[in-house]
């Protein structure tokens, strides 16, 4: 597990799936506030894998120059920013246009039927 992770899977899960993927969650929160597009979500989260990996080396003797650790921390918390941008502009659409959309499902919305 120590070689795909780069961590025992311990830290990887407290530090990348729990912490770092609540404020990778709360980044594309506020980038769909702005109605900024999704690509700046999933860059968001590569930004917040800089920072796992450096606490992943300070705090538990990860390698910090770790570009297979980079890459699979930047796609988790990639994934977790594009989830809260995704939730968060489907919630937009629907309450900010409410006589237009109506919510399908948690990841999208569908025009209303003419009354």
């Amino acid at each position: 597990m120590e070689a795909i992770f780069d961590t025992t899977l311990g830290p990887f899960i407290g530090l990348t799936l729990c912490l770092f993927g609540l404020c990778s969650f709360l980044a594309g929160q506020g980038i769909a506030e702005g109605w900024r597009p999704a690509w700046m979500a999933a860059l968001a989260g590569f930004g917040v894998a800089i920072f796992d990996r450096f606490l992943h080396w300070g705090l538990f003797s990860g390698h910090l120059w770790s570009l297979q650790g980079y890459v699979l921390d930047g796609l988790i918390l990639a994934a977790y920013a594009l989830l809260g941008h995704r939730l968060t502009l489907v919630a937009k659409m629907v309450r900010q246009y409410p006589w237009l959309y109506e919510q399908a499902g948690p990841f999208g919305w569908r025009a209303k039927a003419p009354e």
